[in-house]
């Protein structure tokens, strides 16, 4: 059996990631909140029930929605 090429895994996703920063000054937080101000974000969540899980990666594998599926254990309850 052949060896699995390696590869980023960042590529196999496109997955980005979000880190906060402990030590940092108020005016570093004031310049911070100033550009997220003018830093347009969105976000695109579909929301799954839990027992719908099975639906999200049939939706995933189709293409039905654009950003990320979330499996809403509130929604399952």
């Amino acid at each position: 059996m052949s060896d699995i090429p390696t590869f980023r895994y960042e590529l196999l996703w496109g997955e980005r990631v979000v880190r906060s920063v402990a030590n940092l000054t108020r005016a570093d937080a004031r310049d911070f909140f100033e550009l997220a101000a003018r830093t347009p974000i969105r976000t695109n969540v579909t929301p799954y029930g839990l027992d719908d899980a099975p639906q999200a990666l049939e939706d995933l594998r189709h293409g039905r929605f654009e950003g990320a599926a979330v499996i809403d254990l509130a929604a399952s309850a």
